[in-house]
């Protein structure tokens, strides 16, 4: 695993393969930056919608494609969204805090886990929605 003080990292879970198939062991004392208090999965998302498109004032995550692939865009420091192909199950992004994260290009068969730091914290005093904002804010 990369650098757990930076705000955001690619990395992979490992992966065990044979015969029957393959197992991703998502060991939370050992492999995460912290301890998930929730999780979350989108499915069933159209190939043009764009989910997410915000950054967090308090909340880290942790999103990895296990089933199909989407894109992510990622922007840390305010110059610009980078891309990050989500195409394999044991393929994982951190995700945190002021990150700006954004998901398109899903798969009809794509299944997006999201691993997060917090209960779902309703409203809008963890978000920030505008990123022309987030741009000014880093």
């Amino acid at each position: 695993m990369n650098n757990k003080k930076s705000s955001f990292y690619e990395f992979e879970f490992p992966q065990h393969t044979d015969t029957r198939g393959s197992l991703v062991p998502l060991e939370f004392d050992e492999n995460l930056p912290f301890t998930p208090k929730r999780v979350y999965f989108l499915h069933s998302t159209p190939e043009d919608m764009i989910r997410g498109a915000h950054s967090h004032f308090i909340e880290e995550e942790i999103f990895m494609c296990i089933a199909g692939s989407c894109t992510a865009l990622i922007d840390f420091d305010g110059t610009g969204k980078k891309e990050i192909l989500l195409d394999s199950a044991q393929k994982a992004i951190y995700v945190g805090k002021n990150v700006w994260h954004e998901f398109k290009n899903f798969t009809p068969n794509a299944i997006l886990l999201c691993l997060s730091s917090v209960n779902y914290l309703p409203g809008e005093s963890n978000y920030e929605l505008d990123y022309e904002e987030f741009q000014k804010l880093n």
